[in-house]
C-alpha cells in the first residue's frame, strides 16, 4: 500500500488549545504523524510518495468560499494585530447572536468560522493544512488509477471541519474533499466509514442532504463526548439524503465487543448501498491509553478492524484523523493498514 505524507505537517507546531477549561498545549502534534511515518516505513507496509500540489478549486466543493479563503490569511492578520503565539478564537455567535453577518477583525472572524476553541493558527498553520490537503487529493488519484488502496497520512487531520466552520484540530476536510474528488472523477456513489472516537460532526454536515455520498460514524454518544451537539442516532440525513447518514454512538467504556457490532452493522449497511469507492476516515483514539477518549480497544484489534473493512472489497482510502497516545499511535494506525492487506 502507498502512503502519501508531506513534512510540510511539521509547521503546525507549538499551538495550544482551550480544553477543560484551560489554555494547554494542543494533542495534535507533529509527533503523531512522524510515529506513523516511522511505523509504515519499520512495516515495510510500501512507497511513502510526497504529494502532487492542488490548487483550492476541489476544497470549494465541499467547503464556502469564503471560508477557505479566509484559512490562509488567519496568521497574517494575527500578525498584523501585534500579536504572536497562537492564533484561538474565544467568541461565538451562538443563539441570540447575529451569526449571519460576517464580521471585521481577526478575533471576530475566528469565532465566526469555528465552533470550538481546537483549531489554533502559529505561522506554519495554513501551509500544513494546504499540505494535508494535498496528501489526500494525491492519495485519492492513487486509487482512481488502479491501486486498491492507499493512505492519505493527513495532519492536521479534518472531519470536524465543515462546510464554513474549523473546530476539533480540522480545518479542511480532506475524507469530504477526497470523496467529492471521487464524485467528480466517475464513481456514482462513495462511502465514508468514520471509525475515529469522536463523532465526524463536519463529515456529516456536509452531505446530510446528499444520497450520493454516504456517511457512517462510529463514535463516542454525544450525550457524553465531544463534539456534543451532533452524531445521535436519530440523525439519519434529510431530502436526498434521508437514510444515508448513519450514526453508532457508544457509550464510556465501550469494548471491542460492542464496538465491532457497530462496525458489523455499518458494513452491512455500506455493502448494501454499493458505492463504488470507500473513504475511511481513520482515526485510533478507540485505543484504551488514548489520553482524551473513553473507549477501550486494544492494539490487537486493530488488524481486525483492517480485515473487515478488505471484506468489502472495494477500492479504499484510508484518511488519518485522530489519535492521541502518541507511543501506540504509529502501531494502531499501521496495523489497520498491514489487517486490511492480511499480512
Amino acid at each position: 500500500m502507498k502512503t502519501v505524507f508531506s513534512p510540510l505537517h511539521a509547521g503546525h507546531s507549538g499551538n495550544v488549545e482551550l480544553i477543560a477549561g484551560a489554555i494547554v498545549p494542543a494533542f495534535e502534534k507533529p509527533s503523531r504523524a512522524e510515529f506513523i511515518r516511522a511505523r509504515v516505513e519499520s512495516e515495510k507496509l510500501g512507497p511513502i510518495l510526497p504529494p502532487e500540489i492542488h490548487d483550492l478549486a476541489a476544497a470549494r466543493k465541499v467547503h464556502a468560499s469564503d471560508y477557505i479563503d479566509f484559512l490562509p490569511t488567519v496568521w497574517p492578520l494575527w500578525e498584523a494585530s501585534g500579536r504572536s503565539g497562537s492564533a484561538i478564537p474565544f467568541t461565538w455567535p451562538t443563539r441570540g447572536l447575529r451569526g449571519d453577518v460576517r464580521p471585521n477583525g481577526i478575533d471576530a472572524l475566528l469565532g465566526f468560522y469555528s465552533f470550538d476553541g481546537g483549531a489554533t493558527f502559529v505561522k506554519g498553520t495554513w501551509d500544513a493544512i494546504k499540505s494535508s490537503y494535498d496528501v489526500a487529493l494525491t492519495a485519492a488519484a492513487l486509487v482512481k488509477a488502479g491501486e486498491p488502496s492507499a493512505f492519505a497520512l493527513c495532519r492536521p487531520p479534518g472531519h470536524h471541519a465543515g462546510a464554513a466552520f474549523m473546530g476539533g484540530y480540522c480545518f479542511i476536510n480532506n475524507a469530504a474533499v477526497a470523496a467529492q474528488w471521487f464524485r467528480d472523477h466517475g464513481a456514482g456513489r462513495v462511502s465514508i466509514l468514520d471509525v475515529d472516537y469522536h463523532h465526524g460532526n463536519g463529515t456529516q454536515e456536509i452531505f446530510y442532504r446528499r444520497g450520493d455520498v454516504q456517511v457512517l460514524n462510529l463514535h463516542g454518544d454525544p450525550m457524553t463526548e465531544y463534539p456534543f451537539f451532533l452524531g445521535h442516532a436519530d440523525e439519519r440525513g434529510e431530502g436526498d439524503g434521508e437514510g444515508f447518514n448513519d450514526n453508532y454512538p457508544m457509550p464510556f467504556g465501550t469494548g471491542w465487543d460492542a464496538w465491532n457490532a457497530s462496525l458489523e452493522d455499518a458494513c452491512t449497511r455500506l455493502s448494501a448501498y454499493a458505492p463504488d469507492v470507500v473513504v475511511v476516515s481513520l482515526g485510533v483514539d478507540t485505543f484504551e491509553k488514548d489520553p482524551i477518549s473513553q473507549f477501550k480497544l486494544k492494539t490487537g484489534d486493530y488488524p481486525r478492524i483492517g480485515r473487515r473493512i478488505a471484506r468489502l472489497g472495494l477500492p479504499t482510502l484510508f484518511v488519518m484523523e485522530g489519535g492521541y497516545a502518541v507511543e501506540e499511535i504509529g502501531i494502531n494506525a499501521v496495523g489497520v493498514l498491514t489487517g486490511f492487506e492480511d499480512r
